[in-house]
């Protein structure tokens, strides 16, 4: 059973710290090594700046973008692949540029990639009524009448991606903040993805499985629980192109996105401290102190920083921002998060197959509480037919978040070993014969939940600007976690962050 380090989070409560027994100077200080921190610093140091520090609570950077290995493959512990990206998401194309992902200009329109990263065919299937069929969207045993909705809702996405508001921006984008903020569009946030549907009349069962699915899959929540404006930017937002794939394929690694983490860290790793429990955050005059404790020496020490950066969940915000504004405290509290089930099995061979399409990347039952399963061996560059690793999601979204965080960390190992493979002995009857070992990983707040009203809402946008020298940069400021929303606000707060230095030198001079 194996998790974030909640143990050192939870200290925030009890406040027990040693006081700092040192003061440093430091220009910048990250608040964070998830893909937030991470894209700030890589920022940073691309830019030629590396007088700045980040701070992590765990013993390894990544936030829910971190991996573990075994003999047989590494594997991811959470996000486990990215989208071809889209023009308008111009740092993302640039860290896939440095890492010899993208093998054009990162501005390219149509790009060429590295195809060992390009997810391999078969690329997806789903089990249903005990056979296994090609994609995601139910095709067998469907009605005339499902067909029918179909067709509609798909020409309305259609529709939507071309879409632009009366201020000349696209409906739907990523980064999210790059989309229209028309009035018609917005009024899409104050009702559900479940009631814009049955609004639409839209009501084939197999339609709403579909959508809930991907909104369990990408907000962890359920469709009747997530924006309307946030199930349709799923759909529709997206308009990466390539070279020799098609538009929905998407970049995966065997580790998932710990790849991309890996990579953009490797011109920083020296200003990496990790096992740093950021305590407190008091804004000064000129400056930021930031008091860290080393855990391995439980010792304390005071950095005083001429700009900072959070990049940390924002629920952390209101524990260590020092007399935060009332409104800044309800910014923080406001995000619901959802929390989710990782776990790996190392298996001893490919498992028995029911009849249909073949084992793909991404593998999803359809009357199953969890999202199914990816193949961390599915990238080998030949036919694999060994030992494998089986990453299984579970996003716990039938019940309430804190019921379900309760729920969690109250199980034990046994009950959820149980259920896991209780779940995949339908399409696979040997699977407890094969399994090796299991592991899981919890995570009690892996994402924020879009809510209906949530993401146009004034609480939101307090966390956008926390001042002129202490910037936020994790995804809850774009209301869901996508690791291009991530890195579009930690590259932001850097360039913020790059600006108000350049300005403080000038003046001094």
């Amino acid at each position: 059973m194996l998790g974030p380090m909640f143990e050192r989070g939870h200290r925030l409560r009890g406040r027990d710290f040693p006081a700092p027994s040192e003061t440093r100077n430091i220009d910048v200080a990250i608040i964070g090594g998830g893909v937030g921190g991470i894209s700030a610093a890589w920022k940073l140091a691309r830019s030629g700046f590396h007088d700045f520090r980040l701070f992590e609570l765990e013993d390894e950077v990544g936030g829910n973008a971190r991996a573990g290995q075994n003999a047989v493959s590494a594997y991811p512990w959470g996000a486990h692949y990215l989208p071809l990206p889209g023009q308008a998401a111009r740092a993302v194309r640039e860290m896939l540029v440095d890492a010899q992902v993208l093998l054009d200009a990162s501005d390219a329109t149509v790009p060429r990639y590295d195809e060992r990263y390009l997810c391999f065919a078969p690329q997806e299937r789903l089990y249903r009524n005990g056979v296994w069929q090609e994609g995601l969207l139910p095709r067998t045993g469907i009605s005339k009448r499902d067909q029918t909705q179909y067709q509609g809702f798909f020409q309305y996405i259609a529709e939507l991606k071309q879409a632009r508001g009366r201020d000349g921006r696209r409906a739907f984008d990523i980064p999210m903040a790059l989309s229209s903020r028309d009035a018609d569009f917005l009024a899409l946030d104050r009702l559900s993805m479940k009631a814009f549907l049955l609004r639409q009349g839209w009501d084939s069962e197999p339609l709403h499985w579909y959508v809930n699915y991907a909104c369990r899959d990408d907000y962890g929540s359920d469709y009747a629980e997530v924006s309307a404006w946030a199930g349709l930017h799923y759909f529709a937002s997206r308009d990466g192109r390539a070279q020799d794939a098609e538009s929905d394929q998407v970049l995966t690694w065997p580790e998932g996105n710990a790849w991309l983490v890996r990579k953009m860290r490797e011109g920083f790793i020296q200003q990496i401290e990790t096992g740093a429990l950021v305590f407190r955050v008091e804004q000064g005059r000129g400056h930021v102190d930031i008091d860290v404790l080393q855990v391995a020496q439980n010792r304390s020490v005071r950095w005083r920083a001429k700009q900072a950066i959070f990049a940390a969940p924002a629920f952390v915000l209101a524990h260590v921002l020092a007399n935060p504004a009332a409104e800044i405290q309800a910014a923080a509290r406001a995000i619901q998060y959802a929390p989710w089930l990782v776990a790996n099995l190392s298996l001893r061979a490919l498992p028995e197959e029911r009849s249909g399409a073949p084992l793909a990347w991404d593998n999803v039952l359809y009357d199953s509480s969890a999202l199914g399963y990816v193949v961390a061996t599915h990238q080998n560059l030949r036919t694999y037919t060994g030992p494998t690793v089986l990453t299984y999601y579970w996003a716990l979204s039938n019940e309430a978040p804190k019921a379900a965080r309760e729920r969690l960390w109250n199980t034990p190992w046994s009950g959820w070993a149980e259920q896991i493979l209780r779940d995949l002995e339908r399409p696979h009857p040997d699977i407890r014969r094969q399994v090796e070992r299991l592991d899981i990983f919890r995570w009690a707040h892996a994402m924020a939940r879009p809510q209906p009203g949530f993401l146009t809402s004034a609480v939101r946008q307090q966390l956008g600007q926390l001042s002129a020298r202490l910037h936020f940069a994790h995804a809850d400021a774009s209301g869901f976690s996508l690791l291009e929303e991530a890195n579009y606000c930690g590259v932001a707060a850097a360039e913020q962050v790059l600006r108000a230095l350049k300005l403080r030198f000038a003046s001094s001079i």
